[in-house]
């Protein structure tokens, strides 16, 4: 069993200001912090330190080499990980003020720049027990996910950042559709029907998780831990990762979305996004500490 992602890889740069720039106009910032980011690397480092085998698909430039090693050293195979001379390393440049509003500008870089040759070597060797993970945020979505399920794989699909057309290119072969709860209304508004998917896994902020079985029309319902939050940036990517984990190692779904539900928790009272996911044994601490009521 294994988890292969299909992910972008961005540096996050994030800058603190007193207040954000009116167009035009250039304000000093208050300080800087460079972190790993990008929903794939978020979603495998989430997922290897729940304990899974992840090889990560994607690509970055040939330069800022502490991502790599960061990626490997949270567990992650990144044999798979082309390294492009003409092209960027995806990057965000988030802006955040002192009442905590933002501005972000994205360059996707080399995360949408892979080959199809390289993506199909990368994931040869996927099977039927493993899952693939792919997010919005890079190239050929719809030809990866078809690979793996015709190797008989679970597919698990992300569908941030939210497009409808591209949704509809990989729906054919996605075993499970993780999106928020504004995201599925949406996109169940503009096919006005369920999405064609086997199931969804549907975030919900303060109010939890839910997983759809869309075939028996069964919902799992999982509430959200009460924690004080410090920085929400990566907690879907976060839970979609632990749960993906979860699942790779033969969980129940109520289970997998109980121990999400924790690894999300304890994620958010973090500053960070892949740099602030928690480990298995975070995760054992936290759940111990909150028995399981009876039903």
């Amino acid at each position: 069993m294994a988890i292969w992602n299909l992910g972008s890889i961005n540096i996050d740069h994030v800058y603190r200001l007193t207040r954000l720039p009116a167009p035009g106009e250039t304000v000093t910032a208050t300080g800087l912090s460079l972190g790993l980011g990008g929903k794939g690397a978020n979603q495998s480092v989430a997922a290897a330190r729940a304990g899974a085998q992840v090889h990560h698909v994607g690509a970055m430039g040939t330069g800022d080499d502490w991502v790599i090693a960061r990626m490997i050293r949270a567990g992650i195979d990144c044999a798979n990980v082309a390294r492009l001379a003409d092209h960027a390393t995806g990057h965000a440049l988030i802006l955040v003020d002192d009442a905590a509003e933002n501005a972000i500008v994205v360059h996707p870089g080399a995360n949408r720049a892979l080959s199809r040759h390289a993506v199909e070597t990368a994931l040869a060797g996927i099977g039927p027990a493993d899952t693939l993970l792919i997010q919005n945020e890079t190239s050929l979505q719809a030809e990866a996910a078809g690979q793996a399920r015709a190797a008989g794989a679970r597919v698990i699909c992300s569908a941030a950042p939210f497009d409808v057309a591209a949704l509809r290119d990989v729906m054919p072969h996605v075993s499970i559709l993780a999106l928020n709860e504004p995201e599925a209304a949406a996109l169940e508004q503009a096919l006005g029907t369920a999405p064609p998917v086997p199931a969804m896994l549907v975030t919900r902020g303060a109010r939890g998780a839910e997983y759809r079985d869309l075939g028996t029309g069964r919902v799992t319902r999982q509430p959200a831990f009460a924690v004080q939050a410090v920085d929400t940036t990566g907690a879907g990517d976060c839970f979609a990762g632990w749960f993906a984990a979860a699942l790779d190692a033969g969980l129940a779904v109520p289970q997998a979305l109980r121990e999400a539900a924790a690894a999300a928790a304890i994620q958010v009272t973090r500053a960070g996004a892949g740099d602030a996911m928690p480990d298995r044994a975070e995760v054992a601490a936290f759940l111990s500490a909150r028995p399981q009521p009876r039903t």
